[in-house]
């Protein structure tokens, strides 16, 4: 039986992604099959669609490196038909074919269940970015910072980890101040939970070794120059949770941060993190997340609208969380 999927092919005159039909045989090996529902566009999906970076490391390729679904058919034993599973990271839209399509094959090791209580649709609200987004949270939580430490800044604000973090922390009684370059979306991140805007560019200028303290905590998604003066503007013993490139995969800065203020730069890997802790995030998501929030940040797309949603998110046009109504 066909199916409808986005498909990134790649010849000499480049790489290119549309919409195509394909048969269940171009699928890759795995040992669950499902008909994905729901999937989400992401900023890498951004960058592996668009060509802007070298996400993709097979052609063809479906790409979509979330989804969530219905198992049709699985020799896994965790896993039978009908059950509902969500899946992010593994490697899946990048080196095995990922959740643009109506069906996935792959090995059931890399799904969780969708909570219970919860939809397939509002597990790809949260998506790759919410779900990087707690655990940011998280780390800064291990590291010690608590809400009366100080003001958590979040940069990147009105992308999908922005977003997410804002709502999230703000639950749990942190101060939150978005860094964003879109000041008319001021109403809308104060709406989420943000108790203060400051402009992205603060943090563009020339890097000092050290800047006046302002953070007791951050989550970043942008890198580059930014990361760097949040790090020389962060509140001895505070931490930066670090989890994307927005702005550049460079770090231009000094050890001065670190060791004159015990500074701590933690990373954040979403892709590859352990089953135990990942079942961990999800618990904490339907806790601490306010699903209100997460609907209000949320916009819906078909799966013929990916390619240019791709291209919009990289542009910086695209706010909140965008889901792809697949079925």
């Amino acid at each position: 039986m066909s199916f409808r999927a986005i498909l990134i092919t790649k010849t000499d005159a480049g790489q290119k992604a549309e919409l195509t039909r394909l048969e269940e045989s171009d699928l890759m090996e795995g040992d669950v099959t499902v008909d994905v529902t729901h999937s989400s566009v992401n900023y890498k999906d951004g960058l592996n669609i668009t060509g802007k970076a070298p996400i993709a490391r097979r052609f063809p390729l479906i790409p979509g490196i979330d989804f969530a679904g219905t198992v049709r058919s699985s020799t896994n034993p965790r896993w039978k038909a009908g059950d509902h599973v969500v899946l992010n990271g593994y490697g899946v839209g990048e080196g095995h074919h990922g959740g643009f399509s109506e069906v996935a094959r792959l090995s059931g090791d890399w799904l969780v269940p969708v909570p219970k209580g919860w939809t397939a649709a509002d597990c790809m609200s949260v998506g790759v970015a919410g779900y990087t987004a707690m655990l940011c949270v998280m780390a800064l939580e291990e590291q010690g910072v608590k809400p009366s430490d100080g003001d958590i800044l979040v940069t990147g604000a009105a992308g999908g980890v922005g977003t997410t973090a804002i709502v999230i922390l703000a639950k749990l009684g942190y101060r939150v101040i978005a860094s964003t370059g879109r000041v008319s979306e001021e109403a809308f991140l104060k709406s989420l939970g943000a108790a203060g805007i400051v402009d992205r560019n603060e943090f563009n200028g020339p890097v000092k070794a050290l800047a006046k303290s302002r953070w007791a905590g951050c989550v970043d998604s942008v890198g580059s120059v930014t990361l760097a003066n949040v790090i020389s503007q962060m509140n001895p013993d505070a931490t930066v949770a670090a989890c994307g490139n927005a702005q550049g995969m460079d770090l231009p800065t000094n050890v001065a941060p670190f060791i004159l203020r015990g500074v701590k730069l933690v990373g954040v890997n979403s892709v590859s993190t352990p089953m135990p802790r990942r079942l961990k995030v999800w618990e904490r998501l339907v806790k601490d997340l306010d699903l209100s929030k997460l609907h209000a940040l949320t916009s819906h797309v078909k799966l013929e609208d990916v390619p240019q949603v791709a291209a919009d998110i990289v542009a910086g046009k695209v706010k909140g969380r965008v889901v792809v109504d697949i079925a």
